[in-house]
């Protein structure tokens, strides 16, 4: 398992997710990610995805043969990048993006959060419904709504843009620096590492929160405010 995880790296992005992959011959590199997938398959449900293929020279039917096995999982295959005239003109030619944007600066400063710098973010782009349930050995982005009987399992931290009505618990294997943010945070339930905090109910007027362990080792929220 380590090593078909070493050919895989996913960082979160705006559009969805940014999956690069390594140097290694392309049918490794192409059973790799699909059993990551089918390891994960609540993480990579209705993922829009992007492709970092390097300096990979791909054929017509091998990004063909990809996009169907990534079709029939749920997953939208938009963007290829590489290094390689003949890999781009091939993703051209299927109506396939060779640029992805990044947010802009002030898009990343309308609230202050930890900088994830290299370490593995899942950015889902939609709300979790009751019955999903959500584990990530990084970081967790939800952009929309995480419905009560929906969890989160994450051992980086939790960033909700959306209500957190559900149960969520970031640092999982025992980060304590770990945080929990929401624009409405209501949870059912908030872990951080070992620490739980009691039901926070609805608001009238919510604003953005962020949990995190205080000074006293208690779990806490207080306002998640620009910096």
């Amino acid at each position: 398992m380590s090593e078909t995880n070493s050919l895989i790296q996913i960082k979160g992005l705006r559009d969805g997710l940014l999956v690069s992959l390594d140097d290694a011959p392309w049918e490794d590199q192409r059973v790799a990610l699909l059993a990551r997938v089918d390891r994960q398959p609540a993480f990579f449900q209705g993922a829009r995805l992007a492709l970092d293929v390097a300096s990979q020279v791909l054929r017509v039917n091998e990004l063909v043969e990809l996009r169907d096995r990534l079709s029939e999982r749920g997953i939208s295959l938009w963007a290829v990048i590489s290094e390689s005239p003949t890999t781009e003109k091939t993703a051209q030619l299927l109506g396939l993006a060779t640029r992805i944007s990044k947010p802009r600066p002030e898009e990343n400063r309308q609230y202050a959060v930890e900088d994830l710098g290299e370490e593995t973010a899942l950015f889902l782009n939609r709300t979790l419904r009751s019955g999903t349930r959500i584990e990530f050995s990084g970081h967790v982005v939800v952009m929309g709504d995480v419905n009560p009987g929906a969890e989160i399992i994450a051992e980086g931290n939790v960033i909700v843009w959306g209500r957190l009505r559900g149960m969520v618990h970031a640092g999982a294997k025992g980060n304590r620096n770990a945080v929990i943010c929401a624009l409405d945070l209501s949870p059912t339930q908030l872990r951080i590492a070992e620490e739980v905090s009691a039901v926070l109910r609805p608001r009238e007027n919510p604003e953005p929160e962020i949990a995190r362990i205080n000074k006293d080792g208690k779990l806490q929220a207080e306002l998640w405010s620009p910096g």
